[in-house]
C-alpha cells in the first residue's frame, strides 16, 4: 500500500504552499496525496442558519479544480480530498490515523473569506497531537518543493537526537545537505552538545548524507535556530517537540510553538520516538 501525505486545505495561500511542498516530498516517496478540507460545525444554537449543502458542494468544486491543476505535478502517485466537519486539528488529527499516513503538511494561519477557522493554534495542536511527523509552513512565505539542505538544531534533551533517523531519510530523498547546529545555552552543557553533533554526525556519514557541523551559543533557542537557518539559504527546519528549556522560551511559549508561528522557513515537527514510529516503510 502507498504511504500517504496529509495536506490540511483552506484555499489560503499558506494551505497551497503546503500543498506544494507534500507534492515535492510525495514524488520522492512515490506516496498518494490526500487533501483534507475541514468545515466549521454549526452551532445549534445559534440563530443563524447556513446551507452546509452549499457550503460543502463550493468546497468540493475548490478540491476537485485544486486536483485538476496539481494532477500532472504529482508523478507515481494519486491526488485524493475528504472533507470533514468538526474541529480542525481533531479532524485532520483522526484522518492521519485513518489512514496511517506518514507526514502532515499544514499552513499556520488560514483566511477569514471562505471559512474563518484556521489559526496558528490550530496548526499547533495538530503537531503536538498527530500520530506521524507534521511540517508547517508560515502564512505568507512560499515553499520550494525541493529540499537541499536541511537545519537540524540539537540541544542537550536526548529527544533532540530522536529526529536524525527521518531527517536522514528525506536527506536521502533529495540529495540534501545535513547542517548540524549546536545549540549550547549554558557553559555546562558545551562539552555535551559537542558529543551529541558528533554522534549526529557519525549518524549521517554511515547514511551516506553529506552534514557539516556548527555550534552556536544561545539564550533563545528559536531566535538562534531560524536566524542561522536564514543566514545559510537553508530550505527546511527539523524540531522535536520536546525540546530543552530555558527561561526566555518559558516566557515566551514553548520551543515548537515559537518555531512554528516565528520560522518563514518550512518546519518538519516530531514528537517523542515512543509515540510512534517515524520510519518510512
Amino acid at each position: 500500500m502507498k504511504k500517504i501525505i496529509l495536506v490540511g486545505i483552506d484555499f489560503s495561500k499558506g494551505s497551497m504552499h503546503a500543498l506544494k511542498i507534500a507534492i515535492g516530498i510525495a514524488n520522492k516517496a512515490q506516496a498518494n496525496v490526500m487533501l483534507v478540507h475541514v468545515m466549521k460545525p454549526q452551532r445549534e444554537d445559534s440563530i443563524f442558519t447556513d446551507d452546509r449543502n452549499e457550503l460543502r458542494k463550493e468546497a468540493k468544486k475548490r478540491l476537485e479544480e485544486i486536483i485538476s491543476r496539481s494532477r500532472f505535478e504529482l508523478r507515481g502517485g494519486k491526488l485524493m480530498y475528504k472533507i470533514r466537519s468538526g474541529k480542525v486539528d481533531r479532524e485532520i488529527i483522526n484522518q492521519a490515523k485513518y489512514h496511517d499516513a506518514f507526514l502532515i503538511a499544514v499552513g499556520t494561519h488560514g483566511i477569514s473569506g471562505f471559512e474563518p477557522f484556521w489559526v496558528g493554534s490550530n496548526a499547533y495542536r495538530i503537531v503536538t497531537g498527530a500520530p506521524c511527523p507534521v511540517i508547517t509552513i508560515r502564512y505568507g512565505e512560499d515553499a520550494k518543493r525541493n529540499i537541499s539542505k536541511i537545519v537540524l538544531p540539537i540541544d542537550s534533551t536526548k529527544e533532540s537526537r530522536q529526529k536524525v533517523p527521518f531527517t536522514a531519510v528525506l536527506a536521502n530523498m533529495f540529495s540534501a545537505e545535513v547542517v548540524i547546529l549546536g545549540l549550547v545555552t549554558s557553559e555546562a552543557m558545551d562539552g555535551l552538545i559537542d558529543s551529541y553533533c558528533k554522534q549526529v554526525e557519525k549518524y549521517l556519514l554511515n547514511e551516506g548524507i553529506i552534514n557539516t557541523i556548527h555550534k552556536r551559543h544561545a539564550e533563545n533557542l528559536t531566535d538562534e535556530a531560524i536566524n542561522f537557518a536564514r543566514d545559510i539559504s537553508a530550505d527546511l527546519i527539523v524540531i522535536m517537540t520536546e525540546q530543552e528549556t530555558t527561561l526566555s522560551n518559558l516566557l515566551l511559549g514553548s520551543y515548537a510553538q515559537q518555531m512554528i508561528n516565528h520560522s518563514e522557513l518550512p518546519v518538519l515537527s516530531l514528537r517523542s520516538r515512543n509515540l510512534y514510529d517515524f520510519a518510512l516503510h
